[in-house]
């Protein structure tokens, strides 16, 4: 497609300047242009340029992931207080960003798996290398769809290259789906290496790249998504004997903007500040706060989630519970003896919830936009769904115990024993420790999705916040279809979801 200075058609002396001319026959002719290529496809995780670098995994995925649980709460009006309130409908402008942003990832996806494996003037291991990545990008696109979703639109580079754009699809089986992203997934993993130090595919280490270990996390996700417990425990064991990650020394020093890497991290997005930034700074960081100034503290956490913390775990120092903002006035938690909407005494504020320090650290970026590392697969998260299926195939055991341990100690919570303790038992601990080890982190719906708990640790948390109960199951395991998705393809039916 060719992008030109338009004249206007009533002036007949001018020619276009054309600034370049980019064809389906002259892209993808260097190894340059088959990683730009996948460069791009890296960059949806974010959005395609800082002027909207909100989307998707730089703030906006957590809108459904946290605020629609026990753990995430917004003050903000409109769509956010809704799924706040855990309570929802096709219209909400949050579902359509959830719909787009991965599908802009996968049609990208797509279209460089097509332009990259006709290509001739690189090496079939740069071209099997190239392909694994995006593949692995496409799953992980695929796999926040059907978290949010279920049945989608499959699309892939075969639907691409013949494709009707009239055409209204039905929403493919969600096994069909899955078994696509196994495969992919797997062979993934067959192609990626542990590690980029000293590869010639790329001209640095290239932290942050897809990995085997990216692949095979991921891949273990689905077979915990699918109760495939034997397959999801080998899976783990075969990331945890890669020998490449461990648990960073301290919760709050893994998520300080300064971290850029560490060996938990199995796969993240990673940001610069000046030149590849994200917002999530501004949308998480704390109201009227002396030194993270002029923040919204749009997503934030519930008190309700914040009080479940022991004070000895060390991850209930991630908050801004109380601090005198820039006009003298202490902010706090409400006493527990305070009626609502109580009015604070002179000099104190009552917040309606918590800003967090994970995304707005107090020593990070002062600027609009920040660097902040997202997590999107890290160690812990290996350690605890590896004694999640532990646990569901063989009820409590020593090592199972011992996984949840390894995360309880590095933030100096009290450890978990095995005497007395049932499947049933575990599976609740287990529940509570990844919503402590990982708010709004983009897991907490579908982890209480898979272990059968969403409507009860939800419904729990809006009767002791004197809210009516919203959650029925199995009608809300996934949101309803956004409406202009509908208004395009109508076979995106909401009869069993509204």
């Amino acid at each position: 497609m060719g992008l030109a200075t338009l004249a206007s058609s009533c002036i007949t002396d001018l020619d276009p300047n054309v600034y370049s001319n980019l064809t389906s026959t002259n892209a993808f002719q260097t190894k340059a242009d088959a990683i730009a290529a996948v460069n791009a496809v890296y960059g949806r995780l974010k959005a395609p340029s800082v002027g909207d670098s909100w989307q998707y995994w730089a703030t906006r995925h957590f809108a459904l992931t946290d605020l629609t649980t026990d753990v995430g709460h917004s003050s903000g009006a409109g769509e956010l207080s809704q799924l706040s309130n855990c309570v929802w409908n096709s219209a909400n402008g949050l579902l359509a960003q959830e719909w787009q942003t991965p599908y802009k990832l996968i049609s990208n996806a797509n279209n460089s798996i097509i332009g990259i494996s006709s290509m001739t003037a690189i090496t079939d291991a740069e071209k099997a290398q190239f392909l694994a990545e995006i593949k692995f990008l496409r799953a992980l696109a695929y796999m926040d769809l059907t978290a949010s979703f279920g049945p989608v639109i499959l699309s892939t580079e075969a639907e691409v290259a013949a494709a009707d754009y009239k055409a209204q699809p039905d929403p493919a089986p969600l096994d069909a789906i899955q078994q696509f992203l196994m495969s992919d997934l797997i062979s993934a993993a067959n192609v990626l290496p542990k590690n980029y130090e000293g590869k010639e595919i790329y001209n640095s280490v290239d932290k942050g790249r897809a990995t085997k270990g990216a692949a095979l996390t991921l891949l273990g996700k689905l077979y915990l998504r699918r109760h495939d417990w034997p397959k999801a425990d080998d899976i783990f064991t075969q990331v945890i004997q890669l020998h490449e990650y461990s648990l960073y020394p301290s919760y709050n020093g893994l998520f300080k903007e300064s971290n850029k890497w560490c060996k938990e991290f199995v796969f993240v997005v990673l940001s610069d500040e000046v030149r590849n930034a994200t917002e999530l700074r501004n949308h998480f960081g704390p109201s009227m706060h002396p030194v993270v100034t002029d923040r919204w503290q749009l997503y934030a956490a519930s008190w309700y989630f914040y009080n479940s913390f022991a004070n000895n775990d060390e991850r209930k120092q991630g908050f801004y519970a109380e601090y005198v903002d820039i006009k003298g006035v202490t902010r706090k938690q409400a006493p527990v003896a305070a009626a609502p909407g109580a009015t604070p005494p002179a000099g104190e504020y009552y917040m309606a919830d918590v800003a967090i320090k994970k995304y707005a650290d107090e020593g990070g970026s002062a600027s609009y936009y920040d660097g902040i590392t997202v997590t999107i697969l890290r160690y812990a998260d290996v350690l605890l769904s590896k004694a999640e299926a532990l646990n569901e195939m063989n009820g409590p055991t020593e090592e199972a115990i011992e996984l949840i341990n390894q995360v309880k100690r590095r933030s100096k919570a009290t450890p978990l024993v095995l005497r007395g303790q049932t499947k049933e038992s575990l599976r609740d601990a287990l529940i509570q420790e990844r919503g402590w080890e990982f708010f709004y982190e983009g897991k907490r719906r579908e982890d209480l999705v898979r272990m059968g708990k969403y409507d009860a640790v939800v419904n729990r948390y809006l009767a002791a916040i004197g809210k009516p109960p919203a959650i029925v199951m199995p009608k809300h395991k996934y949101f309803t279809y956004p409406l202009d998705q509908i208004n395009v393809n109508p076979k995106l039916s909401n009869a069993d979801r509204e």
